[in-house]
């Protein structure tokens, strides 16, 4: 009989040649504890998912009553499920008034297809705008406007009629026609190495999509639900998008995402063809219970109002002359050194005293640091503490 990491090897599909390979037995707030009993702090939430930290208790307590329920009763939007609608009720009254309709599937990047297809076929077009060094998921559509061509290459040929323009620059949104479906943009670019976007930017880059009447896609599936002291991202900015994808921390620890848009826009795939757009797990009814308990116990904590003192924090601690610049926005930042080889070497020796941080698809040179926004003074001053010791042992000779 083999361990259970050589069986992780052995029957897992493996996703990198050199996974982390961490075997956690249970997790509670900041902290995972592996087989050994080793507690790790966790500074990266799950990639921006365990925004409440791990085990919540109205969380758990949520999912709990809802197994005693019913799970799964029947593919999407077919019967009146009460943990759907109270969820998306609950999700539209966050928004604008235009943004008053959701489409629930069962991850961000699902939620990016089925945004692109809604963008298509409501407005006829073909073009789709994408930004350098986007990440939108892995699926087919999603990859066809990563603005990476490394992931991309081995999979052609994927979507045509992608264009793909410069991030934050304004001279280039002019490529915006009327023969474009819409454009989709991180408010923050989350694997680029989170670049924040100027405000006049992104309102430039709203006006050009109305005068042309290209659909603009905000992906808030990273930046979503508090990480940027913000609910969502776009809020920073002063623009309202038509349609929004969430995902991630949206299902409080559970696989979930979404589409949201106007009624008039949304309605397009239920006719001509009917199920215009189809999923069978999407909204599943423990993911909706536990992303509504996540959401409520998130406003009524107001966690996202603390984001920002908490990242001035680590900005203070985080003092070295090998960290170049420390770019982001709340609790969702990047920590650029000045080489790879240099951000590698620290994210290795962070993990092994215990502190998890993480890198970037399109950023290797910068550390990740997106903690879960429950951390507090304390943890915030052990874990720049851990980190900069690790800086300076690997830069002392």
């Amino acid at each position: 009989m083999g361990t259970q990491k050589q069986d992780f090897y052995g029957f897992l599909a493996q996703t990198s040649k050199t996974p982390v390979a961490l075997e956690i037995v249970r997790a509670k707030g900041l902290w995972l504890e592996d087989t050994n009993g080793k507690k790790y702090l966790d500074l990266i939430s799950g990639i921006a998912v365990s925004n409440l930290g791990h085990g919540n208790p109205e969380v758990i307590k949520a999912i709990k009553q809802q197994a005693d329920k019913h799970t799964h009763l029947m593919v999407y939007g077919e019967y009146i499920q009460s943990a759907q609608v109270q969820f998306a009720k609950r999700i539209c009254s966050l928004f604008p008034k235009t943004l008053n309709s959701v489409y629930f599937v069962n991850s961000g990047s699902e939620a990016v297809e089925g945004a692109l297809k809604l963008a298509k076929k409501y407005t006829g077009r073909k073009e789709i705008i994408s930004f350098k060094n986007a990440y939108h998921g892995s699926t087919h559509g999603a990859l066809s406007v990563m603005g990476d061509d490394t992931l991309k290459t081995p999979y052609g040929p994927l979507l045509p009629g992608i264009k793909i323009l410069p991030y934050n620059n304004i001279k280039a949104i002019q490529k915006i026609t009327r023969k474009t479906a819409c454009v989709i943009i991180e408010p923050i670019q989350g694997e680029g190495g989170t670049r924040v976007p100027e405000r006049s930017f992104l309102k430039a880059l709203e006006k050009q999509c109305r005068q042309t009447g290209a659909l603009l896609i905000t992906d808030e599936i990273q930046t979503g639900f508090g990480r940027t002291g913000k609910l969502f991202a776009f809020e920073h900015f002063g623009i309202t998008p038509d349609i929004i994808t969430i995902g991630k921390a949206m299902g409080g620890g559970l696989p979930i995402g979404g589409f949201v848009a106007n009624r008039k826009i949304i309605q397009v795939l239920s006719d001509n063809p009917p199920l215009g757009h189809i999923t069978t797990f999407g909204g599943h009814p423990l993911c909706c219970a536990s992303g509504l308990a996540a959401l409520e116990v998130l406003i009524k904590a107001k966690y996202y109002e603390a984001a920002a003192g908490k990242e001035k924090l680590f900005r203070t601690l985080l003092k070295h002359s090998a960290i170049k610049e420390i770019r982001g926005m709340g609790l969702m930042l990047a920590v650029e050194f000045n080489n790879e080889e240099l951000c590698k070497k620290a994210i290795d020796k962070c993990l092994k005293k215990g502190i998890i941080v993480d890198w970037f698809l399109f950023c290797p040179t910068a550390m990740r640091i997106a903690p879960p926004l429950i951390i507090q003074e304390k943890e915030i001053k052990h874990a720049c503490s851990v980190i900069i010791s690790a800086i300076k042992e690997l830069t002392s000779n």
